[in-house]
């Protein structure tokens, strides 16, 4: 099975949880525990990959959506995400929390994510953690292509407003619907 597929059933499972009080809970009680919690292993065993490399990043994606399993918008990277904190940037603290994330070794990431997914739940904003969990599988990477990644999304021109098109009605390019009369 590709790990793209895998990590889709997984996630898949978590979102069925989503009114599940009692299981989100169990799955709370991971945060902090690189490994999750025995009480976590019902949800997040059954699609362990074969790397057992990976498997901290299962059990740190299940205690996530705990923390926060608002619907996210598909496909949206965790750079695009994090900038919905603040649109149009115009707070420091937003990029410099972002920067503290792109810049945590493996071994910190969950705390800076923990962080990240409590601050977007409290603004009411859900994580795609299909893309989430690949990215995570893939930051250790020497290039930092999930970082570069996240960070061209962040960091990307801001989305200008359109100007409006608006017509303005001159004697020249008015249409003639009456001619007068001398």
């Amino acid at each position: 099975m590709m790990m793209t597929d895998q990590i889709h059933r997984f996630v898949d499972k978590l979102e069925s949880l989503r009114e599940d009080r009692a299981a989100l809970a169990r799955l709370r009680r991971g945060l902090g525990h690189d490994h999750g919690v025995v009480e976590m292993y019902p949800y997040v065993v059954p699609f362990l990959p074969d790397k057992a490399y990976e498997a901290r990043w299962y059990f740190l994606i299940a205690a996530l959506f705990g923390l926060n399993h608002l619907p996210p918008r598909a496909g949206e990277s965790f750079g695009k995400t994090f900038l919905r904190l603040d649109p149009k940037r115009e707070t420091e603290s937003t990029a410099k929390r972002f920067q503290a994330l792109l810049n945590a070794h493996e071994d910190d990431l969950g705390s800076h994510l923990r962080h990240a997914v409590s601050l977007l739940k409290s603004r009411e904003i859900g994580v795609d953690y299909k893309k989430l969990l690949l990215d995570l599988t893939g930051w250790h990477h020497p290039e930092k292509r999930v970082q570069l990644r996240w960070a061209k999304d962040f960091w990307s021109p801001l989305d200008e407003p359109e100007p409006e098109a608006t017509e303005s009605v001159t004697a020249s390019t008015r249409p003639i619907l009456f001619q007068d009369h001398p």
